[in-house]
């Protein structure tokens, strides 16, 4: 399972209203209530505060990675916002929060699929250049293309 399998330019939104985290993460979750890959938003909504318990997904250089495991969800699938306010979020280097990358995966995918996931979208996290680009790209489909990596991006 890739990037390009389980995000699509309909889940990118580069102009989100939310001030909050709350809000961020109900904005992106509607975007894939929409898509059909959320079939249940209050119990994916659950899960991803449950998650949030546990620690917080605030990662780095104004960007989160919440994420939920969750029966609401019919297929594994990304949702990426951008904000035009900087969302308080507890984040490893105290950075308030411009970008929001929400994972939804369904229980079957909920091991290996998420893990390889989680770690590829933080593999690419960890470029300097890429989240400069990621917090300033306009075209949602050169976002999805920032996620891929290198080796897969050759792949016909």
């Amino acid at each position: 399972m890739d990037i390009s399998n389980v995000l699509n330019v309909k889940n990118i939104k580069l102009n989100m209203m939310a001030k909050t985290k709350e809000e961020a993460i109900e904005e992106l979750t509607d975007l894939l209530v929409l898509d059909g890959a959320v079939i249940n938003k209050a119990d994916f909504l659950k899960d991803v505060w449950l998650r949030e318990e546990q620690g917080s997904t605030g990662f780095e250089n104004h960007i989160a990675i919440p994420h939920g495991k969750s029966s609401g969800v019919a297929h594994t699938t990304l949702a990426i916002g951008r904000t035009q306010h900087q969302i308080p979020w507890e984040t490893m280097d105290g950075s308030d929060v411009r970008c929001i990358i929400l994972f939804a995966v369904c229980l079957v995918d909920q091991n290996a699929n998420h893990i390889r996931l989680l770690s590829q979208v933080s593999g690419s996290l960890a470029d300097e250049d890429i989240i400069e680009k990621l917090l300033k790209e306009n075209n949602p489909q050169k976002i999805i293309d920032l996620l891929i990596p290198e080796d897969e991006g050759i792949k016909a």
